[in-house]
């Protein structure tokens, strides 16, 4: 059954989607076999593979409404083999009331994504900005948790908050769930600030920074408009690079789950 990483972060702007659609691709060009979920109504890393959310007929949310289920709504990523994603577009935003009403609510991707776990070898997630009820999802369905983090002050304020949240999805309804580790996003290796950030946050939480940093770079603002990540749009740059590393220490520690 694959391992199932959910990204999240509740600040926006912290490059989640980024870093789903690059790991994605990255452990795709190393044979495994990927998901990738959209869980965003704003429906970006949708967008990001080439797929525009406004053409699509069926999506995640036709899932969460029971009216399909998940290995119909998923579409493939033509740029590479083995990169699969189930897309989200606007209704997504629809769903979140609707799941509200439903018993056992923090367990409908769980149990949507079950019969199709066996066909994957890693599902990533891609969490909205925020702490609400799609998340939760994303957090009850997940083995481990990786979370972007921003390399500028106070850009870790949020950080306390989703550990709370983690704690206690671990209480109520996935005792398993752990965080794998922060990937330092936007990072200026030219200041000494943005290392800074990353020793306060191991120092105050005991979390452990993925190396290396995934530096600011203009290539990845270019990427999604054409339907890639910065693997295809720059693949030799140092973001690629990094994206490259950190996917190669995820693929090492890969353990039997659930």
């Amino acid at each position: 059954m694959a391992r199932i990483l959910a990204v999240a972060n509740q600040k926006g702007g912290v490059a989640k989607t980024t870093t789903v659609h690059s790991l994605g691709f990255a452990l795709a060009e190393m044979g495994r076999r990927v998901l990738l979920v959209d869980l965003d109504p704003q429906a970006c890393l949708t967008f990001s593979v080439g797929i525009d959310p406004d053409d699509l007929h069926q999506s995640i949310h036709d899932v969460f409404v029971r009216k399909m289920k998940a290995a119909d709504a998923r579409r493939v990523v033509v740029a590479i083999d083995g990169l699969d994603i189930l897309p989200a577009t606007i209704d997504l935003a629809g769903s979140e009331v609707h799941l509200l009403t439903r018993t056992g609510r923090e367990h409908v991707l769980a149990v949507a994504l079950a019969p199709v776990t066996d066909e994957y070898d890693v599902v990533l997630i891609d969490c909205p900005p925020s702490l609400g009820v799609l998340t939760i999802n994303g957090l009850t369905v997940a083995d481990e948790v990786l979370i972007p983090l921003q390399c500028e002050a106070l850009s870790h304020r949020g950080v306390g908050q989703l550990l709370e949240t983690i704690d206690d999805v671990r209480m109520f309804a996935n005792a398993d769930l752990a965080v794998r580790g922060v990937v330092a996003t936007m990072f200026d290796e030219r200041t000494r600030h943005g290392r800074a950030v990353l020793d306060d946050v191991k120092d105050r939480y005991g979390l452990e920074v993925l190396e290396p940093p995934v530096r600011k770079s203009i290539r990845f603002a270019e990427a999604p408009s054409h339907g890639r990540c910065i693997l295809q749009h720059a693949p030799s740059s140092p973001g690629a690079e990094a994206y490259r590393a950190i996917a190669r220490q995820l693929d090492a520690d890969r353990r039997p789950v659930r």
